[in-house]
């Protein structure tokens, strides 16, 4: 059964910074393109980034893009997000998943996602 499971979220002010991990269990992760989203109050899911099987290819959003850096580490089997220059609007529950495929093109759309951990809060105060 493959499992992921985030960690690294917590409270942190503006400007500053945080590392989460998602270890991944039950499989090896360089058979899954991997991806970060999260979810705040009220709001959808929203993408981040995706990261290629082999690190050759990752895409971020644009609400991230320059700030956010994802990085995997195939062979401890986790996923990595540096989340630099935070605000209050990146307070939010932040979720990794992974889908099994290989190669494969990018995708936001979340039902292509077939495993996800069970979050890790991200709050950033003014």
């Amino acid at each position: 059964q493959v499992q992921l499971v985030e960690s690294g979220g917590g409270s942190v002010q503006a400007g500053g910074s945080l590392r989460l991990s998602c270890v991944v269990s039950g499989s090896t992760i360089s058979r899954y393109s991997m991806a970060w989203f999260r979810q705040a109050p009220g709001k959808e899911r929203e993408g981040l980034t995706i990261i290629s099987p082999t690190s050759g290819s990752r895409l971020y959003a644009d609400s991230v893009k320059g700030r956010f850096t994802v990085s995997r580490d195939n062979a401890k089997n986790t996923l990595y997000l540096q989340m630099d220059s935070l605000n209050p609007e990146d307070s939010a529950m932040y979720y990794c998943a992974a889908r099994s495929c290989n190669p494969c093109a990018s995708t936001w759309n979340l039902n292509l996602y077939t495993y996800w951990g069970q979050g890790t809060q991200v709050t950033v105060s003014a």
